[in-house]
């Protein structure tokens, strides 16, 4: 039987190791944070930006940024309908409401033009998400942004290592989230971080972060708001400090991964993957391929191959607007039309070209049995 091809998995080294397990050992009493800071330092430094706070998660970090820039029962915050839950989630907890807009046919990022047609008086942000490592259009969201005075949230889950004509991902908006799942570029276990360069903003989130409590606050325990706890634990962050410095080899590494299938799959006819812009960089998450509807091909028969061959894959995210919780949106086409010809392929940091070539093997077998039948 042929290997098992995982479709992602962290990058865990002795550097890793040694950190969290001088966190258990030691990071206790008054070295309890000493990590979290440690982590948070070299984020921000790597991404450009004055501020960051460490997470429990990028959902968490969504949730309480969107708090405390005021959201509440009644807004309206628009985003992309191609998204994972944890976007969408935070605002309907805050009692606001998601706006699902369609998509780009090229990035599967949020498209202006519907951006800016779907803006109400009720409008109070709207959310860039960076799909896969794919890039919004940044300059022209903020744009919509300044013109209507409203704010501009970066969802960089996926996209560190991403650059937007030399600004990092998640560094451009009001605020910008990341997420460190065990499937991410750079992991933690679970984990997220919150960054700003608004010194107000941050200053009301750290306060959030901390049960409400204000760090100028003399009173022990003594909140003066209703908060959240959704605090990253120092054995986390002590991954955190290993992985970010290794975040040039992280990011390299997922590069040529996706490299080496672009460079192999383009002289296949009839498939499209993650696109990179002039004067922008794609870090390459997760790499992507949707077919073109007079292929045939479709995202069942495509799992149904792969797993035949023992290969991971993932499927392009479901509309939001198509699941129960929310109104069906089937005006946003692309949105509802490309995940039954899409896939997510393998690329965990490890991955050989042999394996790779597997990968490759599989569209190509599927394409030819398709095109020639």
């Amino acid at each position: 039987m042929k290997s098992r091809i995982f479709y992602t998995k962290p990058s865990i080294t002795e550097l890793e190791v040694h950190y969290a397990t001088d966190a258990a050992a030691n990071g206790w009493g008054e070295k309890c944070y000493e990590y979290i800071s440690r982590f948070e330092e070299a984020f921000k430094t790597h991404l450009g930006v004055n501020y960051a706070i460490a997470t429990s998660s990028c959902t968490g970090a969504l949730h309480m940024g969107m708090a405390a820039i005021g959201i509440g029962p009644g807004d309206e915050v628009i985003m992309a309908d191609t998204n994972w839950i944890a976007t969408a989630s935070p605002i309907v907890h805050l009692g606001a409401n998601p706006v699902f807009v369609d998509i780009l046919p090229d990035s599967w990022c949020l498209d202006p033009e519907l951006v800016e047609q779907a803006i109400t008086p009720r409008t109070k942000a709207i959310i860039a998400v960076h799909l896969y490592g794919n890039l919004c259009e940044m300059g022209k969201l903020l744009a919509i942004g300044e013109k209507h005075g409203i704010p501009v949230i970066e969802d960089a889950a996926e996209a560190i290592g991403s650059i937007y004509h030399g600004k990092r991902a998640g560094s451009m908006g009001k605020f910008g989230t990341f997420s460190f799942h065990g499937t991410k570029t750079l992991t933690t276990g679970e984990g997220g971080m919150f960054v700003t360069n608004d010194p107000e903003l941050y200053e009301h989130m750290l306060t959030l972060s901390n049960h409400g409590r204000a760090r100028g606050q003399t009173k022990q325990f003594w909140p003066d708001m209703i908060g959240f706890k959704y605090k990253m634990s120092n054995i986390q962050a002590a991954i955190g400090c290993a992985q970010i410095e290794r975040i040039d080899e992280l990011t390299r590494r997922k590069r040529e991964i996706l490299s080496y299938y672009r460079d192999h799959l383009a002289i296949l006819p009839g498939l499209s993957m993650n696109p990179e812009p002039a004067g922008t960089v794609n870090g390459a998450w997760m790499p992507t391929v949707v077919f073109h509807p007079e292929t045939g091909i479709t995202c069942e028969s495509l799992q149904a191959a792969f797993t035949a061959e023992h290969i991971d894959a993932r499927v392009f995210f479901h509309p939001l607007s198509s699941l129960p919780m929310f109104e069906d949106q089937p005006q946003n086409r692309l949105a509802w039309n490309l995940p039954g010809r899409a896939i997510n392929l393998p690329s965990f940091h490890e991955m050989d070209f042999s394996q790779q070539d597997r990968v490759i093997n599989v569209m190509t077998k599927i394409l030819d049995g398709n095109l020639q039948s």
